[in-house]
């Protein structure tokens, strides 16, 4: 118990030293100063409070965008890589952080951007109903890979653009379409398909819509999409303008069904270009299905008639259904008043309305002469 006693006070006379008050305190003033050092340092390592605005890449070649990140102490790095039909190789689609973001000093930009190589498409086969040539490009379409009529070749036991050939860059390749023929994305694939009449469509005005509604009206007239030509204004396709198109409208002028249609279109509304509350609704510009009407054999032989007068008359047929006939009101006649009939006075000083000729005839058929009495 003593030499408890003695052991704590002499702890306590060495915590109460001036020897161990003195290091203490260095200890804490050299421990304060390096925290003080580090804050500091780190301060001016991270660039507390500053920052840089990133430099929109987007539509730049990735060398160029390298160059210019160097001049901001930024780092690009390719991280994904696509083909775009109509696109430039090593051009920047998409980068992270985005355009006119703050970041620090030496970040690293990651972009996406278009590769040389198009990817593979592997060819439907014409089974199973997939002859048909409008069906066929819309499938194409979506591996963006063209539909093209090369020719056609009047068939009247096939149906109207029936698939007769398929061309790839001038080799035929229609019996090699095993589910394992493979073409380029954004490649041309050239086709042979029937006719039955020479159909032919008025040629759209595409001039200034927008390329979503360009899309829809060709579409809608039974035609294709041929080249698209962007300029180097076109950020989002579907939302660009038709500046210029190919066959050029004209009100007079048709085009078969199935021909391509070429469109050169910018990001921005063109100054010639009326308001878009003033333009037409494409979907009302859009040609109406034919209505369905019996017709004479006549009118249905070729022989006979032409085209141009079955148009003529399905025209005047819209018209007339079109067109609400007025109904006038007439008003209903009065019923006219039945004058009474005479009577004569028999003499007997009753008006019985009948004369001494008139007999009745009694259920049985027997005739009653009037006695004279009034019926008394």
């Amino acid at each position: 118990m003593n030499r408890l006693k003695t052991f704590a006070k002499e702890v306590f006379y060495f915590l109460t030293s001036g020897i161990f008050l003195k290091n203490f305190a260095g200890i804490i003033l050299f421990l304060s100063l390096l925290l003080l050092i580090n804050f500091q340092w780190m301060k001016c390592y991270t660039n507390h409070g500053e920052s840089l605005q990133v430099h929109n890449y987007i539509g730049m070649d990735v060398d160029e965008a390298i160059e210019k990140a160097k001049s901001k102490s930024f780092t690009i790095v390719v991280n994904d890589s696509i083909f775009v039909v109509g696109k430039e190789p090593n051009t920047i689609l998409e980068q992270h952080p985005k355009p006119l973001a703050r970041v620090k000093e030496k970040r690293t930009i990651y972009v996406m951007a278009t590769k040389a190589e198009a990817d593979e498409i592997i060819l439907p086969n014409l089974k199973g109903g997939n002859d048909d040539f409008m069906q066929y490009s819309r499938k194409l379409s979506r591996y963006d890979v063209k539909a093209n009529i090369l020719t056609r070749q009047f068939d009247n036991k096939l149906e109207e653009n029936t698939i007769l050939e398929v061309i790839y860059k001038g080799d035929t390749i229609t019996n090699k379409l095993n589910d394992t023929y493979k073409v380029n994305r954004g490649s041309t694939v050239d086709f042979i398909v029937s006719e039955r009449g020479g159909s032919s469509v008025p040629i759209p005005d595409l001039v200034c819509q927008k390329f979503e509604a360009a899309q829809f009206l060709i579409s809608n007239y039974n035609l294709n999409i041929g080249s698209v030509i962007e300029d180097k204004t076109v950020t989002d396709r579907l939302t660009a303008y038709v500046w210029r198109q190919q066959p050029i409208y004209s009100s007079r002028d048709k085009i078969r069904i199935g021909e391509q249609v070429n469109l050169y279109i910018t990001q921005n509304r063109p100054d010639n270009c009326p308001l878009e509350e003033n333009l037409t609704d494409y979907r009302q510009a859009a040609p109406k299905k034919p209505i369905q009407k019996k017709t004479s054999p006549s009118i249905m032989n070729p022989s006979n008639s032409s085209n141009g007068i079955e148009e003529e008359i399905i025209e005047e047929i819209q018209e007339t259904i079109e067109t609400p006939i007025p109904i006038e009101e007439t008003p209903e006649p009065m019923p006219e008043e039945q004058p009474e009939p005479p009577t004569e006075d028999n003499g007997d000083g009753f008006d019985d309305g009948f004369d001494e000729e008139d007999l009745e005839e009694d259920p049985f058929g027997d005739e009653v002469e009037d006695d004279g009495d009034g019926g008394f």
